[in-house]
């Protein structure tokens, strides 16, 4: 498995230039793009490769990956192999009130262009996935089960939010995780001012055992670092790595 970076993170930095170029001081060899970096394809990868890095993966939103050709033609010329849809493509989902069998459906047409064009394509969740239907179901075993190439990137700190055990659902659907978001959990009433997520290693979570996990149990190639809300995404890039780098 390999170990990259979410822009996400640091999408409040004043240079993306300046950024990658750290992120490969630190150690980085690969970053994973956002939906909001996509505007000039060419210019992202010429900028990935002054920085010496690439990206493997990429979240684009649901409403962009509706226009499935101009999705392809960004992941051709950025060099991304797969592609998650990050979230829920309206508000509704997290209410609860979100027709997921729906959003299933547009995501299995949405993967199988994509796939036919030789780009993979899966899901990343947060916590709403794990809210009980009306039917029993949890909403991310509606998604993986309209249609069986979609793939899970696994956002397991998430998971543990959504009050799930991250590796009951490795057993269930290990085949279909490709990818890791590794973030972690401040204790309780710790890093208010950052969403009360931590830097990896920093947390709560036993991030040493869940690594060893993830080898065993799913098919996973990357493992994501992922911040949500950093006050020094540099500080984070560089105290996860260092956190990772001792367990892998």
């Amino acid at each position: 498995m390999d170990f990259s970076y979410q822009l996400y993170s640091a999408r409040n930095e004043t240079s993306l230039d300046d950024t990658l170029k750290t992120l490969k001081q630190l150690g980085y060899t690969q970053v994973e793009g956002w939906g909001g970096q996509f505007a000039d394809p060419a210019a992202l990868a010429a900028s990935l490769k002054a920085a010496g890095l690439v990206m493997p993966t990429a979240h684009i939103g649901y409403a962009q990956l509706e226009d499935t050709a101009a999705a392809i033609k960004i992941a051709q010329t950025v060099g991304i192999q797969t592609i998650y849809c990050p979230a829920p493509p309206t508000p509704d989902y997290r209410a609860g009130m979100g027709d997921w069998a729906a959003l299933g459906a547009g995501l299995a047409k949405i993967g199988a262009a994509l796939n036919a064009a030789g780009i993979g394509f899966g899901y990343h969740n947060h916590h709403w996935e794990f809210a009980k239907g009306a039917d029993g179901k949890y909403p991310i075993e509606v998604l993986l089960g309209a249609s069986p190439s979609l793939e899970w990137e696994m956002d397991l700190a998430w998971v543990v939010k959504g009050g799930e055990d991250p590796v009951k659902w490795m057993d269930k659907y290990g085949s279909r995780i490709s990818a890791v978001h590794v973030k972690d959990i401040a204790p309780a009433g710790e890093c208010v001012d950052e969403d009360g997520w931590a830097d990896v290693g920093y947390g709560t979570l036993d991030w040493k055992s869940l690594l060893a996990t993830i080898k065993q149990k799913t098919k996973a190639k990357y493992l994501v670092a992922e911040h949500d809300k950093p006050n020094d995404a540099v500080r984070f890039a560089r105290r996860s790595i260092d956190s990772v780098k001792k367990w892998m």
